[in-house]
């Protein structure tokens, strides 16, 4: 009887928690228990009130429960297709998630391959944008102005009063050091290599334009802390566009080429200001109306640069691969080249004791070497009669885009090295 007695004992224990009463074992009933997932963060217990909350309760108070009846020789295996309710309510991880919304509002990842595509298509097949004529440059560039304002806000602005010195350097990197190496590398166009008067224009007016809404999107890429700040420089160098860039190009150009000032003031306020405006006041008063069309604005960013970027290189293919061709394409990359490095070495001069030195290097870098060459060609193609003028910006609209995406790469792969 002893003996007995101990078997029940320890089947009593061994079965208690699943709600089983010890008359039910002498029943001969044997209870639908699921097996504990192994490493489960669930105590016996909490597991055991997960599957019925009722049932665990009532079992406390009767010391009954709903039990199958069988022999308990055989042994406790979970019922074929059951599952247990650790393993069918796991959480979802985000990552394996799959989101069309996501994957238009990552469009803008693909602007490098398809910036290198157009230029080859347009540059192996030109009627393949041909088509895309100037009178469709001023509306293309005021939906990426569009878009730009869109995606911003006041606090955007707001961030320029908490680091003005810098919002003040990446100013002098734009509209005093990147005009001084337009003027450099423009006269030394037409003085060295006795190239026409208007390929020297053309240089100088890539670098009396604002700073391109592209290097916002590449400064997020290599530091995202570092966007609001580089959304802040190319607007304020955007709204005083306005006023900047005619006179530039008035001081530079004015007195080899005819300049409409009025005209260039009248579409920068058509191509820049309004549709920058238009934009933040949407998003201001009516943020469902952005929040519907903004994971469309990226695809269609992409779509439309793309074609700004090969429709000027397939319409002046003769000139882009004429005798001069390459030289003008060497100049621009010198040009660019020198602005991305001054705009990077500026800061260490000035904010040497700043924590985030490097990141603002990086991000003065863009801003400076990187400028809005499809306004430069708009303002080409509409104000000025000779068709070489818009040859370098049509090539700096390709390269700013290459080469300032070929350093987001090399920097976002040195800093996941820790280099």
């Amino acid at each position: 009887m002893s003996s007995i007695s101990t078997r029940l004992r320890t089947q009593s224990i061994r079965f208690a928690y699943s709600g089983c009463s010890p008359d039910a074992l002498r029943a001969r009933k044997r209870c639908r228990v699921p097996t504990l997932p192994r490493n489960s963060p669930l105590s016996a217990s909490r597991f055991a009130a997960s599957l019925d909350p009722v049932r665990s309760v009532h079992s406390r108070r009767h010391g009954s429960s709903k039990c199958k009846s069988g022999d308990f020789s055989e042994p406790l295996e979970p019922e074929t297709g059951w599952e247990s309710p650790a393993e069918s309510i796991q959480p979802s991880v985000p990552g394996e998630q799959f989101s069309i919304v996501e994957v238009l509002k990552k469009s803008n990842s693909f602007l490098p391959h398809v910036v290198l595509a157009s230029t080859l298509l347009a540059l192996i097949y030109p009627p393949s944008f041909a088509w895309f004529t100037n009178r469709y440059y001023a509306p293309a560039l005021g939906f990426l102005m569009f878009a730009v304002g869109v995606n911003s806000s006041e606090r955007d602005f707001l961030q320029a009063f908490k680091r003005p010195a810098a919002i003040f350097a990446g100013y002098i990197g734009q509209y005093i050091v990147k005009p001084l190496l337009g003027y450099f590398f423009g006269m030394m166009s037409v003085t060295m290599f006795s190239l026409p008067t208007s390929i020297g224009a053309g240089i100088m007016l890539v670098s009396c334009v604002s700073g391109a809404q592209l290097s916002n999107y590449a400064t997020f890429l290599t530091d995202p802390s570092m966007a609001p700040l580089s959304i802040v420089m190319t607007s304020l160098s955007t709204a005083t566009a306005v006023f900047v860039t005619p006179l530039l190009s008035l001081l530079l150009i004015g007195k080899r080429l005819p300049v409409d000032v009025k005209g260039m003031v009248s579409s920068i306020l058509q191509i820049v200001i309004t549709p920058i405006t238009a934009g933040l006041l949407l998003n201001r008063f009516f943020p469902w109306i952005c929040n519907a069309i903004r994971p469309l604005l990226p695809p269609l960013s992409v779509f439309v640069t793309a074609l700004c970027v090969g429709a000027p290189l397939a319409i002046n293919v003769d000139s882009i691969m004429s005798s001069f061709g390459l030289m003008i394409l060497l100049l621009i990359i010198a040009f660019h080249l020198s602005a991305f490095v001054i705009g990077y070495f500026l800061p260490s001069f000035f904010f040497q004791k700043a924590p985030d030195v490097k990141a603002l290097q990086r991000t003065l870098s863009f801003e400076t070497g990187m400028q809005s060459s499809l306004l430069a060609l708009a303002l080409a193609n509409r104000f000025f009669q000779d068709p070489l003028v818009a040859v370098p910006p049509a090539i700096s609209t390709v390269m700013m885009s290459l080469m300032g995406f070929s350093l987001v790469m090399i920097w976002s792969r040195g800093r996941a090295t820790g280099q």
